[in-house]
Order: structure tokens, then C-alpha cells, then sequence
């Protein structure tokens, strides 16, 4: 198996570390994070990340959408979201700034040009803290979220104040009177996130996204968990 590292970085969350290596199964080059020993993502399959959009984006009505994403990473959740004709400003929150480098110098060829995209800010921000604090200076139509692997599966100790009821209303304040917000999970859907979820938005409700997956010859499942509409 050829690895390739093209970037590292010590960062206060690790080392961080983008690496390319040629996949034997599905003979193409596949590209992928860690940080230290934890594997974070990789491009051999990214259809949860890009329904996290889709799902989240479809559940807004109108024009001339404001989105926030909630982690870069390897960037298929804000690419499949600038598929969508109606996004006039996409702001994406990222907590280290290695990862926004790679996309401003276009290491990652699925995502080359994004980074310049005219309705694309790259902001380097804890989302965490930005919706703790409440700093965000205004409300969006639509919020996603890709960055633990599940809610209760955390890459940092200090993120889980966010996916309780409390955390939720936060995020709830950041979202329009008819916007929605989307949350990615590596894990099947937890009836109490939903439950939680519905305590501050008119509806809540978790969708299992379905991908084939060559390495197993089976099917894997991301879970999308959607709320729409805050409650005032």
C-alpha cells in the first residue's frame, strides 16, 4: 500500500495530518485525516457528509440562502451544499488552520477551487464556543454539522455541552424563524438526540443515509439527524 503525507501540523488539538494513498479495491486514490492516531475522515466515502447537506438544505424553503457549516474537513459537506443553486452565502466555521490551508492551496483535487468559490468565507473559529458564547453577529438559514464522529462519540471532551437541550437552544438562536439544522453521525440514530432536538425546534426527526461499500461488499449507513424550525 503506497502512503504519501502531504501536510502535517502540531495543533492545540494534536498533530493533524492529510495523507493520499492509492486504494488496492477500489483502485483510486483516496485521500485522509488523522489527528494523532484517531482516524478523522476519509474520501473513500463521503455520501454521508454530502446528504448532510441535501437533507438539510431541502427541509429550507426560499432563495438566496445563508448557510453555516460546522467543520471543513475534507470539504464534501460545503461542495454538495454550493451544488444548491438557491446558497448565496456559505460561511464554514474551522478550529484549525491547517485544514483551511489545504483548501486554499488546493491540495484535495475533488474540492480544487472551493475555497475561492465567491459565496464561500473560510472562518477559523471554535464552532463550539461560537455557539456557547453566542457570538455569531446573525441567523442563517441553515446550519450543518460534521464534526465529532456522533454525538456521543467526541473528538474533544469539552464539545458535548452542544447535543444537550440546553446546547441545542444555543444553536437554536444562530438559525431562522424557517431554517433548519442538520447533524452527521457515524452512528445509528439515538431516539434521545431527536427527543433533545425536539424540545427546541418544531420538529425533529433522524434520517439513515445508505452507501455501498466496496471494502465489505456490503452496505455501510451514516445517520443525519434534521430540526426545523426554532421555537421562540
Amino acid at each position: 500500500m503506497r502512503i504519501e503525507e502531504l501536510d502535517w501540523a502540531d495543533t492545540p488539538w494534536g498533530v493533524i495530518s492529510l495523507r493520499r494513498r492509492w486504494d488496492r479495491v477500489t483502485e483510486r486514490d483516496v485521500h485522509e485525516v488523522k489527528l494523532d492516531d484517531d482516524f478523522l475522515m476519509s474520501s473513500q466515502f463521503t455520501t454521508g457528509e454530502e446528504e448532510l447537506s441535501r437533507i438539510g438544505l431541502a427541509a429550507v424553503a426560499g432563495e438566496s440562502l445563508t448557510v453555516l457549516v460546522g467543520g471543513l474537513g475534507l470539504g464534501y459537506t460545503t461542495l454538495a451544499a454550493l451544488e444548491d443553486d438557491r446558497v448565496a452565502e456559505l460561511t464554514v466555521v474551522e478550529a484549525l488552520e491547517q485544514v483551511i490551508s489545504w483548501h486554499q492551496r488546493n491540495l484535495l483535487p475533488d474540492t480544487e477551487g472551493m475555497a475561492a468559490d465567491p459565496r464561500v468565507r473560510l472562518v477559523l473559529d471554535d464552532f463550539f464556543d461560537l455557539v456557547r458564547t453566542g457570538r455569531a453577529d446573525r441567523t442563517y438559514d441553515a446550519v450543518l454539522l460534521d464534526i465529532d464522529h456522533a454525538p456521543d462519540w467526541l473528538l474533544r471532551d469539552d464539545h458535548g455541552d452542544l447535543y444537550t437541550v440546553e446546547g441545542f437552544a444555543r444553536l437554536a438562536g444562530m438559525v431562522t424563524d424557517d431554517g433548519a439544522f442538520a447533524l452527521w453521525s457515524d452512528e445509528p440514530p439515538e431516539p434521545e438526540v431527536v427527543r433533545r432536538m425536539g424540545e427546541v425546534f418544531d420538529h425533529a426527526s433522524a434520517h439513515v443515509v445508505r452507501f455501498p461499500n466496496p471494502l465489505t461488499g456490503g452496505e455501510s449507513t451514516n445517520t443525519v439527524y434534521l430540526a426545523v424550525r426554532p421555537r421562540r
